[in-house]
């Protein structure tokens, strides 16, 4: 099994573009970026910025859905129907408080851990057993900070927080020809020893 929708989560507009939220966003800009002539551009009928690829010799669909976060099932669920991509072929990247800045993993299924974009992608598809790749960007009370997690996912990552961040985001775009080739022991075993 492979993967054929690569989803980089997100919130639309010049502000939240820098917040910790759009991690997922992050790393599928800059994946399209590495990629030759790959440009995402706007698809009204899946409310979303997409693109069509070739990885590792694979056609790949990097998506980034512009309704809110917590709608982000909207997109992925219409596109996956259309092109009959199965939940088992679909990467999420998303912003994980459970995992300190600079740290990245790879994982299928599991339950949300509270983020509502996963929650809707899950309402969506059907079923939890989708791939996610999660990129820390830390959790409030692991900074001594009273700020609640909406407020703090909202907000740039701190000075120091963002290079490591970035680092990860590096690591990970590393693993992505792994992980469409479907050698996921391999691409986890990379980064989660990196």
């Amino acid at each position: 099994m492979s993967i054929r929708l690569i989803v980089g989560l997100g919130n639309p507009g010049p502000e939240y573009e820098q917040t910790r939220h759009n991690a997922g966003f992050w790393l599928v800009d800059n994946l399209a970026n590495t990629l030759p002539g790959c440009r995402l551009q706007r698809e009204s009928r899946y409310n979303a910025m997409l693109a069509k690829t070739t990885i590792s010799g694979k056609e790949v669909w990097l998506l980034e859905p512009l309704t809110f976060m917590n709608r982000s099932g909207q997109s992925v669920g219409a596109l996956a129907r259309f092109f009959k991509i199965k939940p088992e072929e679909v990467l999420v990247v998303h912003d994980e408080l459970d995992l300190a800045p600079g740290v990245a993993k790879l994982k299928k299924g599991g339950s949300s851990g509270g983020h509502n974009g996963l929650k809707d992608i899950t309402a969506a598809l059907g079923t939890q057993d989708y791939w996610r790749l999660r990129l820390g960007i830390g959790h409030p009370r692991n900074l001594q900070s009273q700020q609640a997690v909406a407020d703090f996912v909202l907000h740039r990552p701190r000075k120091e927080e963002q290079p490591l961040i970035d680092e990860s985001i590096d690591k990970s775009l590393r693993i992505i020809p792994q992980v469409v080739e479907g050698k996921f022991d391999v691409a986890m075993m990379q980064l989660h020893t990196a």
